[in-house]
């Protein structure tokens, strides 16, 4: 592939020979060689003793990022990923690299105007208004016990419970004051439902049968919940009224029709950021259909490591490390990796065609526009922008980013 390049960098003399000498002095802190201190021996007794061989493999460490420099101060190119690197000889005299450096493939973007895509307009129905609501009032529901009355369908109900299969107790069958949501779908199916209609007190036997995908040793098995009802809960749904408007923040509405009116904005605003969001996923992929490149191998696979590295942190967050990952789900790395290739590429692509059209629209901003920026960034971090520009590397960063806005901004506004 043309952006493909393999070049090689001999480091001899003075270069070479400093990095020996410095892999001997990291060396020798550890070595005892008799007549002298622990790490005090001479470098030609180690020499004569080990041989500057044993140097070769902690002196390569070093000599690598020389050589590399090296080739970026030599060669104009701009890689986009790590590089591979081999040694391709070596010697106490020198040592010769060959770096495989891979840059930016071709990219031809044959169109991102009028590609057809539309944003969908936001409606908000009857149905999703009245949905809306419903969510609000169960969230400031109050639970209350139900005096008199029989268990329905979203009550809860404090239960004592017995199992018995075969005769005999079930193991792990048995609680007390066990508190169990009715619709919950907690119990095998006809548990919760046996107890709908029955009351405060009441002992029920429920006779039932294990699912057919449930545990080996007890799918499709009878079995017999002895089952006492201590306490029946409901929950009453607050009425629509200023009450309500003000437990819920919205001091300055008074009747219905306001109510509606801010739940249907906020519907609105959810759905039109919703839709924003499917508009420039709509855009990209189309785009990315008038997308000529050929990508490297080695670049989707640096992408998918970082995906891969994203998806440990969320797992991470929730007490779950990769190894754990794996067990649970009965893959592997490699499993993974090629699961997330597709999405990979999909990424690397959208990429791409927002960079081309940064290129083809030669968007730029000034060192003070970028400073600007990067300011503006730190105050909403709440951090200096010293702190931020180390956190990211390099103010470049902060301009690429820009560039990558505002060329999406440019895509949005040919396709209107």
């Amino acid at each position: 592939m043309k952006n493909v390049h393999e070049i090689e960098i001999k480091l001899e003399g003075e270069k070479w020979a400093k990095c020996l000498d410095n892999a001997f002095k990291k060396v020798n802190k550890d070595i005892k060689i008799d007549g002298f201190r622990k790490g005090a021996a001479p470098k030609d007794i180690y020499l004569k003793k080990y041989g500057v061989e044993s140097l070769y493999s902690e002196a390569i460490n070093e000599a690598i990022n020389v050589a590399y420099k090296e080739l970026l101060e030599n060669n104009d190119l701009k890689p986009i990923i790590e590089p591979a690197v081999d040694v391709t000889g070596i010697s106490d005299g020198s040592v010769i690299f060959k770096f495989t450096i891979i840059t930016k493939p071709e990219i031809k973007l044959t169109s991102y105007k009028n590609l057809g895509v539309k944003k969908e307009k936001v409606k908000v129905s009857k149905e999703e208004l009245q949905a809306e609501i419903d969510v609000l009032r169960s969230q400031l529901a109050e639970v209350v016990v139900k005096e008199n009355g029989v268990v329905a369908d979203g009550d809860t109900v404090v239960i004592d419970f017995d199992g018995y299969v075969d005769g005999k107790a079930l193991e792990g069958g048995k609680g007390e004051n066990y508190p169990l949501e009715i619709g919950s779908h907690t119990f095998i199916p006809g548990f919760e439902e046996g107890l709908v209609g029955k009351k405060t007190g009441e002992e029920t036997e429920l006779n039932l049968v294990f699912p057919e995908n449930y545990v080996e040793d007890l799918k499709n098995k009878a079995v017999t919940f002895k089952v006492k009802i201590h306490e029946i809960k409901t929950r009453v749904l607050p009425e629509i009224n200023e009450d309500f408007y003000a437990d819920l923040g919205l001091e300055d509405v008074k009747t219905v029709e306001d109510f509606e009116k801010e739940v249907e904005k906020t519907i609105k605003d959810r759905k039109e950021a919703e839709l924003e969001d499917k508009f420039v996923e709509d855009l990209l992929q189309a785009a990315s259909e008038k997308l000529e490149v050929e990508i490297n191998p080695e670049i989707i696979s640096e992408e998918v490591h970082r995906m891969i590295d994203g998806y440990a942190n969320q797992l991470k967050a929730q007490g779950i490390d990769m190894e754990q990952y794996f067990q649970l789900t009965g893959t592997s790395h490699e499993d993974l990796h090629k699961q997330m290739e597709p999405e990979a590429v999909k990424r690397i692509k959208y990429r791409y065609v927002i960079e081309e059209i940064a290129e083809l629209e030669k968007i730029d901003f000034t060192e003070e526009e970028v400073e600007a920026k990067a300011k503006e960034m730190a105050d909403n971090y709440g951090i200096k922008v010293e702190e931020l520009i180390n956190a990211y590397g390099t103010i470049d960063v902060v301009k690429y980013d820009m560039k990558m806005h505002r060329a999406l901004e440019i895509l949005k506004e040919n396709n209107k």
